[in-house]
């Protein structure tokens, strides 16, 4: 019985008639993994051609199906709040953010303006009063806009005053809080806005007010004791008029100043040593890191010099704002709102940026750096905003690339269409995927606006190729109705285990808990299921619309005209061989064929006639050269067609139509790789690169500052740069909750802080200064009243029975003296004398707590904001009144018990990932120690919000590869049915991350929760790369290195044109105006890329060479007489019959065709039972080179 031969050694022509058995060996024990594979096949072979059969209507309700998911873009929402995106979902720090909300509202108290100024030429003293005047004027400048910073600016303790004309002028005068070096003199008060009117005097400003002169005059006129004690507690003095002039030389420079008659400008860096004062000494203290940057100090620690100067501009929130101007005069006809308030101060900060940037001539010394928090929000909005130009560029790009790689001269053999309609089905898929993550209400931010359309399209195309590549390498003789069956059937696997990967990774991914890049994971892990959709289940639709093109031989793209070369002809006239058998040593007998194809000018018709003659080649001496290079199909080299005599026409050869990815696998590539020499020399060099790679993943460091993300060459970033070099200060707060006494826990209370204020990170107060808590400020000023009492209760002004006489402070410490706390017995006069306000451990009476509390918060303004105590509940208002004689106002409501207070800290130093991961380790170690005593307290500030996701940033790291590694095994394990390749797999992978971690560690690019996506989503990605060429291997037969080359010459192609593709979608991000999307996302992905690739195409074939699982299958032959016995040569040799002459009106085109004969195997081989049905499969046995592979390409081409 005659037998046919291999399915990769087919003739070009050949058909397999009712596809007779093929004796097959399987191999060992994979029986029961190859009839799994194989029964999936057979489930995507079905698929294939039920879509095929269906084609126009499975197209139709895809595209319909995807259409409406991609409407989903209509209600996306993109997050752009800092908090939102980075603050780790679930953590502790989302708790006590949470908690904080719950007590003080959404909106945080004030908003900051800040200027940095400094020297054009790096290192040069600022402290002069040139460069303060230039502050000035920037300072001026940009607070100028159309609402007056007086309006607008937040005001700190304005304290509650009963006689009417006073609290009018205190309004109107009471200073914004303003952080600036001009405070040390009495320039200060120009920023200070504002003016009240006192009849028979100038406008009173605080450039010429003058507050114990002004009690002076007044206080014939009015009841000013309280006033002046209050301001006199604050150590108003004389404010800024007692301070130095500039320049003394000024007409409005006061005389009461310091300088004012010596005319001697001051020693500006003598006058900021130790910092400065608003215009309370006591509460309004600027330390001198606040102010000043590049300090130098002389050996006794006296300021010689700094390089920057610094000031910040308070304003008020929203609501604050809102609720400021709500039923006033200017606001009522404007529909005012809590919005409008936001609106005009986003319009105020980024007019202040503006004018602040514009302030100094370019020609001046000094420069300003401007920044608020509305810029920060642009500069995040600008970062999310989708780039038409570049996603419509990448998309052109990536068509234009597809188009051109699928298309070919052979009309019937080209896809430009079918490469178009790829592109654009993944970009449609892309749409459906992020449409479909907007209607589950997964919130889209700029990792999602700004990569992964890019990224998909990348990914997605990446199977387009391969099913394009696979669908024209189609085994010679499938049936037409198979063909869609048939490529299923052979890349649906491959297809499917990629797809699977990529989401189970990406879906790892998302076990990092940052929220912006946990919707980023989930988004890609849904548009990588859509893309397998759009893959598996519409472009096959594609494909087979397509075949019919094809079939009725209409041209490529514009299929809606006939090819030229519609109707052809080929007559072949063979003669059988002799008698003759073939020599010994002969491996394959080569036909050369010359064909003439003859067109005549007045037809479109060509007539082939191919008069051959035949010769014989000797074996390749190299044994994997003559495996590789047995000829599974037919080479035609087509000629050109060249001028010729009147009608007539030739043809000239086109060398380069004959090249392609897949011949340059099979001829030059794989024989050079898969030598023994060239496997020893990929080993060494990626052992080399791991190596390496294992060095630079111990210079890689943690950390994302905000100028890895705001564009190089801005002006923000200018300002960034220098906030972090001079000014590294964070505003933090020591947070205690509720659920314990803080009236019993005092004790405990100051030994937190205490505990707080000794870390190495938190920036001391001078030594002039007390702490800066609500607690020290309420004990204080408990014993300032306690002294007050004592002086008047010595003197007899205040006595048991009256204390009118006594001072303010006095009469609020009889008030507090005689509360007992028992709802039944409020009062006891006896305790006037037998108890302290605080006792002799400086301690508060815990009965007396919160009575006090009250009486402090109403009665210490500026203490209380000072202290930024934040309490809540809130303590209730409360009035004194000296001269009440009802005995009402001795009864003092007592303050709720405290839920919610902070002690403010600042942090400074801080200019590493390292130095803030330190910071935060200390301070929960000293919240857990107070815990521990029985309060509870947690940390609050951006530093914990934002750099506490690296405490376990890499173990989650580390944990997510390593889930992602164990996946990926058994998800290859249990589709390729064969863990051996699946553990190469995963090696190669592990290998990959860790290469792709080292480089980083040499490109410098910090490990964030950014990369640490992208290193993780790599071991997804690097399955595109690889399993390819492992099932190519699996299921081929013969040795090792013939396989390898087997599935290189498989795969080459389409890896490579996925890779490239890839690349292509990447290569817009490259055109990013944000550095930070240039250096994460468009470097590390491009080197992942190119690791891939190397790794897919050269690492892999190697070490499947060497340590590849054995075949699944094993095809052989019986001995056979039947088999190779042609019959005798007529004549002698090997002849073909010779066609007629040749009409002299035909053009000549010469083809060589090239068919191999092989010979039987040795005898004695054991050969499995063959079935009368066929056992072959595409799966199980290697493709058939089909002649589109190496066909010819021409504007007329014979084709057979």
């Amino acid at each position: 019985m005659a037998r046919p031969p291999p399915l990769g050694e087919l003739p070009p022509g050949y058909t397999p008639p009712a596809r007779p058995a093929t004796p097959q060996i399987l191999a060992g024990s994979l029986k029961a993994p190859l009839w799994l594979r194989a029964y999936f096949q057979g489930l995507l072979f079905s698929l294939g051609c039920g879509i095929q059969r269906h084609c126009g209507k499975v197209l139709f309700l895809g595209l319909l199906a995807f259409g409406a998911l991609a409407l989903g873009l209509r209600v996306a929402i993109i997050e752009t709040d800092l908090e939102q995106l980075w603050v780790e979902a679930g953590s502790r720090v989302s708790q006590e953010l949470e908690y904080t909300k719950e007590k003080l509202g959404e909106e945080a108290a004030y908003t900051s303006q800040m200027l940095i100024q400094t020297p054009r030429q790096e290192g040069e003293n600022i402290l002069t009063p040139e460069a303060l005047d230039l502050h000035l004027q920037a300072a001026l400048t940009a607070s100028k806009v159309s609402w007056d910073l007086n309006k607008i600016c937040y005001k700190s303790g304005v304290p509650l005053i009963e006689n009417g004309m006073i609290e009018r002028m205190i309004e109107k005068l009471f200073p914004c809080v303003i952080l600036t070096p001009l405070d040390c003199f009495w320039e200060g008060a120009k920023l200070q806005g504002g003016s009240a009117y006192l009849p028979g005097r100038p406008d009173i400003q605080w450039t010429n007010l003058d507050p114990e002169q002004l009690l002076e005059e007044l206080g014939p006129f009015a009841s000013l004791e309280g006033f002046r004690e209050l301001l006199d507690k604050a150590q108003v003095g004389q404010a800024y008029v007692g301070r130095p002039c500039l320049h003394p030389d000024d007409l409005h420079c006061p005389s009461s100043a310091p300088n004012h008659h010596s005319r001697q400008a001051p020693d500006v860096a003598q006058e900021l040593s130790g910092g400065c004062h608003g215009f309370s000494h006591k509460f309004m203290h600027w330390q001198e890191e606040l102010l000043l940057g590049g300090m130098a100090r002389d050996p006794q620690g006296q300021l010689l010099r700094a390089e920057a100067l610094q000031s910040t501009f308070l304003l008020m929130s929203p609501r604050q704002l809102y609720e400021h101007f709500r039923g006033d005069y200017q606001t009522h006809d404007i529909g005012w709102s809590e919005e409008q308030a936001g609106t005009v101060l986003q319009a105020w900060q980024r007019r202040f940026v503006q004018l602040a940037q514009e302030s100094l001539p370019e020609n001046a010394s000094q420069q300003i750096h401007a920044f608020s928090s509305t810029t920060l929000d642009d500069i995040l909005h600008a970062f999310s905003e989708v780039s038409a130009a570049r996603v419509v560029g990448g998309y052109l790009l990536m068509l234009a690339y597809a188009c051109v790689t699928m298309l070919r001269w052979d009309c019937a053999q080209s896809q430009g269409a079918v490469g178009l309609a790829g592109v654009l089905l993944v970009a449609l898929a892309v749409a459906s995927g992020l449409g479909l993550c907007a209607l589950l209400g997964i919130a889209f931010n700029a990792a999602t606006t700004q990569v992964l359309p890019f990224l998909a399209l990348g990914i997605g195309v990446d199977d387009i190729f391969l099913l394009a590549h696979a669908f024209t390498e189609a085994p010679s003789g499938t049936p037409l109705q198979e063909r869609t069956g048939e490529c299923l059937q052979r890349t649906g696997t491959s297809v499917t285990l990629t797809s699977i990967n990529n989401m189970v990774a990406f879906f790892m991914a998302a076990l990092v808990p940052i929220p912006a890049l946990r919707a980023f994971s989930l988004q890609a892990a849904i548009v990588v299921g859509c893309n397998f959709a759009a893959v598996m289940l519409v472009f096959p639709a594609v494909l087979s619309l397509d075949l019919h093109r094809r079939h009725c031989q209409r041209l490529d793209v514009l299929c809606c005209f006939s090819s030229p070369c519609s109707a052809r002809v080929i007559q072949i006239l063979p003669q059988e061989l002799g008698n003759g058998t073939v020599p010994v040593g002969i491996a394959h007998l080569t036909a050369t064929v010359q064909a003439f194809a003859h067109c005549e000018a007045s037809s479109q018709h060509v007539v082939t006639i191919l008069p051959p003659q035949a010769h014989l080649v000797p074996p390749p001496s190299d044994a994997l050269g003559s495996e590789l290079f047995s000829p599974g199909g037919s080479t035609r080299d087509l000629l050109g067609q060249e001028e010729g005599t009147g009608q007539k026409a030739a043809c000239k050869s086109l060398p380069c139509a004959r090249w392609n990815l897949a011949h340059f696998a099979r001829s030059q590539f794989a024989p050079l790789l898969l030598q023994s020499h060239t496997k020893a020399v990929v080993l060494v060099l990626f052992g080399a690169l791991l190596g390496l790679s294992l060095y630079g993943a111990t210079l890689v460091q943690d950390g994302l500052a905000l100028t890895d993300v705001v564009p190089r060459g801005t002006k923000e970033h200018a300002f960034l740069s220098a906030q972090l070099r001079y000014f590294s200060l964070y505003e933090v707060a020591l947070v205690t909750k509720g659920g314990f006494d803080y009236a019993h826990s005092q004790r405990a209370l100051f030994d937190l802080h205490q505990r707080f204020s000794s870390l190495k990170a938190v920036l001391p107060p001078p030594a002039t200064q007390a702490p800066r808590t609500w607690l020290h400020y309420y004990r204080n000023w408990l014993q300032g009243i306690q002294a007050a009492f004592d002086q008047d209760w010595a003197s007899g002004r205040i006595t048991r029975h009256s204390y009118r006489n006594g001072s303010e402070d006095g009469a609020l410490a009889y008030k507090l003296l005689v509360q007992t706390g028992d709802a039944q017995e409020p009062l006891d006069f006896s305790q006037l004398t037998t108890r302290k306000l605080v006792d002799k451990e400086g301690l508060i009476p815990p009965e007396l707590f919160y009575m006090g509390l009250t009486v402090w918060v109403s009665s210490d303004p500026l203490g209380l904001a000072a202290s930024q105590a934040n309490f809540y509940p809130p303590p209730p208002e409360w009035l004194h009144d000296k001269y009440d004689t009802t005995g009402e106002n001795l009864r003092i409501p007592a303050a709720q018990p405290l839920e919610f207070a902070q002690f403010p800290f600042l942090l400074h130093g801080l200019q590493k990932t390292a130095d803030f991961v330190e910071a935060i380790e200390g301070a929960r170690a000293a919240c857990a120690e107070a815990g521990r005593a029985g309060v509870r307290a947690y940390p609050s500030g951006s530093p914990f919000l934002f750099w506490e996701q690296y405490l376990g940033l890499r173990r989650c790291f580390l944990l997510a590869v390593c889930i992602l590694l164990l996946c990926t095994f058994l998800v290859c394990a249990l589709l390729l049915l064969n863990p051996w390749t699946a553990a190469l797999i995963v090696l190669v992978l592990a290998m990959m991350t860790v290469e792709l971690f080292g480089i980083m560690g040499f490109l410098g690019i910090k490990l964030s929760a950014i990369p640490v996506v992208i290193l993780v989503a790599s071991v997804g990605i690097g399955v595109e790369f690889t399993v390819h060429v492992a099932l190519g291997f699996l299921t081929a037969q013969g040795s090792r290195n013939l396989r390898a080359a087997r599935a290189l010459e498989r795969t080459f192609a389409p890896v490579t044109d996925g890779a490239i593709s890839t690349l292509l979608g990447l290569l817009m991000l490259a055109g990013s105006n944000f550095d930070f999307i240039v250096r994460y996302f468009f470097v590390v992905l491009t080197i992942l890329t190119l690791l891939g690739l190397l790794h897919g195409l050269v690492l892999l074939p190697v070490l499947l060479s060497i340590l590849g699982p054995p075949p699944e299958v094993v095809q052989m032959y019986k001995e056979s007489t039947e088999v190779l016995s042609p019959p005798a040569p007529q004549g002698g040799g090997l002849r073909w019959g010779i066609s007629s002459t040749l009409p002299q009106s035909f053009a000549r085109v010469t083809t060589s065709m090239t068919v191999a004969l092989h010979p039987p195997p040795l005898p004695g081989a054991y050969i499995h039972p063959a079935s009368e049905e066929p056992a072959w499969s595409p799966a199980a046995t290697p493709a058939a080179n089909g002649p589109s592979n190496l066909g010819s390409r021409g504007l007329c081409p014979a084709t057979g």
